[in-house]
């Protein structure tokens, strides 16, 4: 578990979702402690044999709820327009499909390749963002709701130390820099 104190392995981690032309400005360890994850692909079928989406032009709209309702280590980072959020560890979710899906507030994201549902609710544009809720929590931590436009919803859990031994020297000022990032998409922090 130590393990995932490591600043160099969660700069790893982030790689997987950056923005094309971005890098990541602050990055810390944290709790996620709630998520609802929804996205739409447009011309589509979802792969059950497979935990895939596959692009297909005859294919239909695909809604993909993702959801956890227990707490799990995640990589809270940002880049100067996205929330970038990384698992430590592979977890489970909770996966529903709706082939007819509810449209209000939703984006149809059109895909040319593959798509895992691991992949999925991993990095999200500031423009993405309805809002975000920051309160302070026990022991100097700072919990954020993050509600995303589409009706999506995030709960996440910053610490106020960077975890065991010395491998998350930035903890501190890092935590700043995303409270900063996140408080400014309502006006400040």
């Amino acid at each position: 578990m130590s393990g995932i104190f490591d600043e160099n392995r969660m700069m790893q981690a982030f790689k997987r979702y950056l923005p094309a032309g971005e890098t990541v400005l602050a990055g810390i360890h944290g709790i996620g402690l709630e998520s609802e994850i929804r996205e739409v692909f447009g011309t589509c079928f979802y792969d059950e044999e497979g935990g895939r989406i596959i692009p297909d032009e005859n294919g239909g709209l695909l809604e993909v709820k993702k959801s956890k309702y227990s707490k799990w280590d995640v990589y809270i980072g940002v880049t100067a327009h996205s929330l970038i959020l990384a698992e430590c560890e592979v977890y489970r979710h909770l996966y529903e499909f709706d082939n007819n899906p509810d449209m209000r507030g939703a984006a149809v994201r059109e895909i040319d390749t593959c798509v895992r549902l691991e992949d999925i609710g991993n990095c999200f544009s500031f423009e993405e963002i309805g809002n975000c809720v920051i309160k302070n929590a026990w022991m100097g931590a700072v919990n954020c709701t993050v509600t995303l436009k589409n009706g999506g919803v995030i709960k996440l859990q910053l610490p106020k130390r960077g975890g065991i031994g010395n491998g998350m020297p930035h903890h501190a000022e890092y935590r700043e820099k995303i409270l900063a990032a996140l408080g400014s998409l309502n006006g400040g922090y």
